[in-house]
């Protein structure tokens, strides 16, 4: 005799439907940047023609940043609100913008490797983000690291242009989110790096403008370029060296912690 109702799905069917949840999370992904490609060709079609493409005279909204458009295309969720407690410390310790970078680019990298099915270990993540941006990796183990990830299927130089900058980080976190430190002391920090910030960026722009118009004219050939501006801090004391914002967050050089040894 035989008996209806509902059974449980067999093994086979599950895998299927599984297969089918992350095969529709693959597509949405990839509609989402099928579309920023769109987005991104009639916004450089209407610059060359002089046209005002993010909107009417009477509109306000300015273009997303870059961490908001690649926050939306790798599905990262909540991510943003993870960064802005770490960075005011609402969730204990403080955490650097660098430190923020970096985990927000090690988040992109995992995105992107569970996009091409390959699963990758405990750890894995943290020590392909290190080969390809660490200072201390040879060019060898730098270019193994990219072929390792062409082989599993990634889009290895969309997801390193993808990677964003501290700078990008706090822009996105100020100017987007609205967050800010608090206490008097964080805010004295905060000022004097923002100083620098804004002179750094500032550097940028200028450089952009520049390489930007020497390329219309044809005097330089150069691609889909990103400016980047780092001031060094060296101290010949401790012999440490940091990025002048970094050491500011951080509270200094090394030269207090060797003396405490």
């Amino acid at each position: 005799m035989s008996v209806e109702g509902d059974h449980p799905p067999s093994p086979r069917r599950r895998d299927r439907q599984a297969a089918h949840a992350v095969l529709t999370n693959r597509q949405q992904v990839r509609k989402r940047r099928e579309r920023r490609g769109s987005e991104s060709r009639y916004i450089q079609e209407g610059r060359a023609g002089g046209l005002n493409v993010m909107g009417s005279a009477d509109s306000t909204p300015g273009p997303r940043s870059k961490v908001e458009r690649v926050i939306e295309e790798y599905g990262l969720e909540g991510l943003g609100d993870e960064l802005e407690r770490r960075w005011t410390g609402a969730s204990g310790e403080r955490e650097s913008l660098r430190s923020l970078a970096d985990r927000f680019n090690r988040a992109v990298l995992e995105a992107a490797l569970d996009e091409a099915g390959a699963s990758p270990l405990d750890g894995e993540v943290e020590n392909t983000y290190r080969l390809l941006r660490g200072d201390d990796v040879s060019p060898g183990m730098q270019t193994e690291a990219r072929r390792q990830l062409e082989r599993d299927g990634v889009d290895r130089e969309q997801v390193e242009s993808d990677f964003v900058s501290h700078q990008a980080i706090h822009t996105y976190l100020r100017e987007h989110r609205g967050a800010e430190l608090e206490t008097e002391e964080e805010s004295r920090v905060e000022k004097e790096a923002q100083t620098i910030r804004r002179l750094q960026g500032r550097i940028s722009v200028v450089t952009e403008s520049g390489l930007t118009r020497l390329a219309n004219a044809g005097d330089i050939t150069v691609g889909d370029f990103e400016v980047l501006t780092d001031v060094q801090v060296y101290c010949a004391d401790c012999g440490s060296q940091y990025e002048a914002v970094e050491l500011i967050e951080r509270g200094g050089c090394d030269c207090e912690s060797d003396d405490a040894e």
